[in-house]
């Protein structure tokens, strides 16, 4: 499915990705489910939220290859507090 993409555009009304395929299909990516189900703290959020505005193309192909949850942990750098006293 990834090298069947044509367009990715995220809607702002739907809080969705949508993707247009080769075949002239449309998939709805639901942005809050992957914020919930990847997104471990505020950091992994702001990451994924600077993706959806600014890749969304980016942001589909690591969802669709499985690379999600290793893109966050390598992008962001997220200390607990507890941890710089």
């Amino acid at each position: 499915m990834k090298n069947n993409i044509i367009s990715c555009e995220f809607n702002i009304d739907t809080a969705c990705v949508e993707v247009k395929l080769t075949d002239g299909s449309m998939v709805s990516i639901d942005c809050i489910a992957v914020e919930n189900e990847y997104a471990n703290n505020m950091y992994e959020t702001s990451e994924l939220d600077y993706l959806i505005y600014n890749e969304p193309m980016s942001y589909v192909r690591l969802l669709l290859s499985g690379k999600m949850e290793e893109y966050l942990r390598n992008s962001t750098d997220y200390t607990n507090l507890s941890d710089n006293r």
